[in-house]
């Protein structure tokens, strides 16, 4: 039998695109509570079945597939160029591992056009042929043709010769973020990348009692179980406390706790560990698109995870990386004596300005943000993730202001942290925020 949580989803789902909802308005049409209401209009909108517009309200929308290039192939770099394929189309699935601008003499090129590279040249015929022949694809860029007898050399090798209206730089610079792109997904942990998969995975079902827990745990030394109905769907988690003092005979479907939080795959594992901070959970669900049970994440392994991802070199840089690679850490005040607390240093550059050459007020936020973290991991709290920043301007910053921000911890537990961190500008206070923290910690 479905859920009421089943049934909610399942009418949003019927509805025509575009159409609003409410939480008031399904709760009256299902005859449902507006918590319940409420939660499956969340769960609706984690999954793409709805979305919330500013001054419009919550729609449903068409469900969009997650779009991830999860390899740069020679397809995937026609599309980004707008291009077409001259020849070699039988190619156009192998994967671009790098590029090379063919600005230079034959001799030259030889050495630098390697196999599963792209040679990026005008109506050069000769360096066309001599990238083919090194087993690299071919992008002509200008709107240029090339001959006959390369593209029937490109067939016969399979690889793409690729034709775009865009000049070199343009399509180098386009190429080089996409490949830039690719790699920082890639360095993006999901949770479909640690979870403990069905097969592995200890459940219970509605129709168990309170004695199969008790024989699952004492098998498994484990505690914490997600519930299934006759459809493999999650209904309900059920843990030690949920069945302490209650008799064998009950049935788990009695005790358990029902509409867990749940994850998807395609979930962050930094998402999956602020819901765990949030609500205090051990264990999460991981579930497809019906619900249907597909395995569990535990804290301990995203916490593993994220000492992982902490201790791997950084591959390519985000924005982020480079704001905060500006930041310094400074031993010394403004009159050169030692620091007794930790402070850091931030000098606001060009880019790093809006309109009216004053610090952007993002850039700002990701400075604060950034020191915050590091003054966590000075304090033996590594797993600390931002999630509220109340920042308090004074004066603006101009562009070129030498920044120095001193951090101040005002609350440190187990869950949670507050720092108050103030901004100067020589010894004039300029900005001044208090950022909340979130910390996972082992249990």
């Amino acid at each position: 039998m479905a859920t009421k949580h089943d049934l909610i989803l399942a009418h949003i789902e019927s509805l025509q695109v575009g159409e609003k909802i409410s939480v008031r308005g399904i709760a009256k049409t299902l005859d449902v509570s507006e918590g319940t209401a409420y939660r499956a209009i969340k769960d609706a909108e984690n999954t793409g079945l709805v979305s919330t517009i500013q001054r419009v309200g919550t729609i449903r929308i068409e469900r969009k597939l997650r779009k991830n290039i999860e390899r740069l192939t020679f397809a995937e770099v026609v599309r980004i160029i707008d291009g077409d394929v001259l020849g070699g189309a039988n190619g156009l699935q192998k994967d671009l591992n790098k590029f090379v601008i063919g600005a230079m003499t034959l001799e030259a090129m030889q050495r630098y056009v390697t196999p599963g590279s792209l040679m990026i040249v005008g109506n050069r015929l000769d360096a066309q042929e001599l990238a083919l022949k090194a087993g690299a694809a071919v992008l002509l860029t200008g709107g240029f043709d090339t001959s006959q007898a390369n593209e029937e050399l490109a067939d016969q090798l399979e690889l793409p010769i690729l034709r775009t209206s865009y000049d070199t730089f343009t399509v180098a610079s386009m190429i080089n973020r996409a490949m830039s792109d690719q790699l920082i997904k890639k360095d993006i942990l999901l949770v479909g990348d640690i979870y403990m998969s069905l097969e592995k995975t200890r459940y219970l079902t509605t129709a168990d009692s309170i004695k199969d827990y008790r024989a699952l745990s004492e098998a498994s030394q484990h505690s914490r179980y997600p519930v299934v109905n006759k459809n493999r769907r999650v209904v309900g988690i059920v843990t030690a406390k949920d069945v302490l003092g209650k008799p064998d005979t009950q049935l788990i479907e009695r005790v358990m706790t029902r509409e867990p939080r749940r994850v998807k795959k395609e979930m962050s594992v930094a998402s999956a560990s602020h819901q765990m901070i949030w609500d205090g959970l051990e264990v999460m669900p991981v579930v497809a698109d019906d619900l249907s049970l597909l395995g569990i994440v535990t804290r301990q392994d995203v916490m593993k995870a994220m000492q992982l991802v902490q201790r791997q070199p950084q591959v390519t840089d985000t924005i982020s990386d480079q704001i905060t690679g500006e930041i310094q850490s400074a031993e010394q005040d403004f009159e050169g004596n030692k620091l007794a607390a930790p402070q850091f240093s931030f000098s606001v550059t060009p880019q790093m300005v809006d309109e009216l050459g004053t610090i952007s007020f993002g850039v700002l936020n990701e400075v604060i943000a950034n020191v915050t973290k590091r003054v966590m991991v000075a304090n033996n709290r590594r797993n600390a993730w931002i999630e509220q920043v109340n920042l308090h301007y004074f004066h603006l910053i101009q562009l070129e202001s030498q920044l120095q921000l001193q951090p101040q911890i005002l609350e440190l537990g187990r869950r949670s942290a507050k720092l108050d961190v103030n901004v100067f500008i020589e010894n004039s206070l300029v900005a001044k925020a208090i950022v909340v923290c979130q910390v996972m910690e082992r249990p």
